[in-house]
C-alpha cells in the first residue's frame, strides 16, 4: 500500500490539470460569446436604411439571422462610408462590417481583413431619365464644337479670300471692290461667299488676271471644303439629335464621353472610368439622382438593387433602369483576419442561400414589405 500512493499522485495531478484546462477553455468560450461584437454598418437602401436610432435592410436581416442562431450579442455602429467601415475593421475598431460591400480584388488585398462567402450577387446598373429633352438640350448640338469650329474655319477662309481679292482688285476695279478697306473687304468676303455657295449673283467679279486666278483656286477649294464641312456637320448633328430620343444609352460602350454621376468611394467610380464615361462624383446616391433630375448628367451608375428600390419608392420619378448591366459584384461581410467568426459565418451564409432565405429577405425588402427593426447606436 505505501508504494501505491506515490504512483497515483501523478495521475491525480494530470487529471486535475486537464480538468483545469477544460474549465479555463470553457470560461474563455463563455467570455468570447458574452463579448458584444462591434458591427459597423454602411451602405444604401435597401441593404441598409437608417431612420434616427433605427436601422433595417437586407444586410441587417442577414446578420441578425446569423447572430440570433449563434446567440451572439452585438452593437450596430453607423459608418460614414464603406471604405471607412473596412478601414475600421482592419485597424481593430470594429469586429465586423456589414452592408452592400462588394468583394473586389483590391479589397481582398487589404491587410487585417477577410471577406466571408458572398451572401448576395448584385449587378451594377445605370439609371437614366425618361424626360423629353428641354429646349437647350435640343439646340445644344448646333452650338457644339463641331458646328462652332466649322463656322470659325469658314469665316477665316472667307476673310482671307476677301482680303486677297480686295488687294488685287481695288485699284483696277474700285466699282466692285472699293478702295476703302472696310467696304472693300466686305465686298470681297461677299464675293467669296457667293462663290462658295455656287450662287454667283454676278454683282461682283474680278477683272485682273491674278484676281481671276485666285477666284478659280477658291472655286476648287470650295467644292472640297463644302463637302467636308457638310459631311462633318451632318454626322455630328445626326449623332447628337439621335441621342435626344429613343434609347441613347443602349449598351455599356455608349457611356464613352457621356456625363455620368457616380458615388464617391464606391465601385461605381471604377466602372465609370472603365467605360470612359465623363464622371461627376457625388457624396451620396441622393445627390447623384438630384444631378440627373437637374439634367447635369445623363445617367447614374450604382448597384442595380438600390436603383430598383429607388424607382419603387418613387413611382412618379421620370427615370428608368438602362437595359443592361455594367458588371456583376458579390456582396460579403468583412471580418478581422483570423477571426473565429469566419467559419461559422461562411457555414451560415451558405445554409441561408441553400434554403432560399437570402432571396426571401432580398425580395421582401426590394418590394418594400415592412420588416422587423433594430436600434442602431449613435456615432
Amino acid at each position: 500500500m505505501p508504494l501505491v500512493v506515490p504512483t497515483a499522485r501523478p495521475f491525480v495531478r494530470l487529471a486535475l490539470g486537464l480538468a483545469g484546462l477544460v474549465v479555463a477553455s470553457t470560461g474563455f468560450c463563455i467570455r468570447v460569446q458574452a463579448q458584444t461584437l462591434r458591427v459597423g454598418v454602411s451602405g444604401s437602401a435597401p441593404f441598409v436604411m437608417r431612420e434616427g436610432d433605427v436601422t433595417q435592410g437586407i444586410s441587417i436581416d442577414v446578420w441578425r439571422d446569423f447572430a440570433s442562431s449563434e446567440g451572439l450579442p452585438y452593437k450596430l455602429i453607423p459608418q460614414t462610408s464603406t471604405a471607412a467601415s473596412i478601414k475600421n475593421v482592419a485597424n481593430g475598431e470594429l469586429d465586423v462590417a456589414i452592408g452592400p460591400i462588394s468583394i473586389t480584388s483590391d479589397r481582398l488585398m487589404i491587410d487585417g481583413i477577410e471577406f466571408t462567402q458572398p451572401y448576395y450577387i448584385s449587378h451594377v446598373g445605370l439609371l437614366v431619365s425618361e424626360r423629353s429633352p428641354g429646349l437647350w438640350r435640343r439646340l445644344r448640338p448646333f452650338f457644339g464644337w463641331a458646328a462652332l469650329s466649322s463656322a470659325g474655319v469658314l469665316l477665316i477662309c472667307l476673310f482671307v479670300v476677301g482680303n486677297l481679292i480686295w488687294l488685287t482688285e481695288h485699284r483696277k476695279n474700285p466699282e466692285h471692290f472699293p478702295r476703302h478697306y472696310i467696304r472693300g473687304i466686305g465686298n470681297g468676303m461677299w464675293f467669296a461667299l457667293v462663290t462658295l455657295t455656287t450662287v454667283g449673283y454676278g454683282d461682283r467679279a474680278p477683272v485682273t488676271g491674278i484676281g481671276r486666278w485666285i477666284s478659280g483656286v477658291w472655286m476648287v477649294v470650295s467644292l472640297i471644303a463644302v463637302s467636308s464641312i457638310t459631311a462633318g456637320l451632318a454626322s455630328a448633328f445626326t449623332i447628337s439629335l439621335a441621342q435626344l430620343g429613343g434609347e441613347p444609352l443602349s449598351e455599356p460602350a455608349d457611356l464613352r464621353g457621356v456625363p455620368i454621376a457616380a458615388v464617391r468611394g464606391t465601385t461605381s467610380v471604377k466602372w465609370g472610368n472603365h467605360y470612359e464615361a465623363r464622371l461627376t462624383q457625388t457624396d451620396s446616391l441622393e445627390d447623384a439622382i438630384a444631378l440627373l433630375e437637374a439634367e447635369g448628367v445623363q445617367g447614374v451608375i450604382f448597384d442595380r438593387p438600390a436603383l430598383k428600390y429607388h424607382l419603387l419608392q418613387n413611382p412618379g420619378a421620370r427615370q428608368k433602369l438602362a437595359p443592361f448591366s455594367l458588371a456583376t459584384e458579390p456582396y460579403g461581410i468583412v471580418i478581422q483576419s483570423g477571426s473565429a467568426l469566419e467559419r461559422p459565418l461562411d457555414v451560415a451564409l451558405v445554409r441561408m442561400q441553400r434554403q432560399g432565405l437570402t432571396g426571401e429577405i432580398a425580395d421582401r425588402w426590394i418590394e418594400s414589405i415592412p420588416s422587423q427593426r433594430e436600434p442602431i447606436e449613435g456615432s
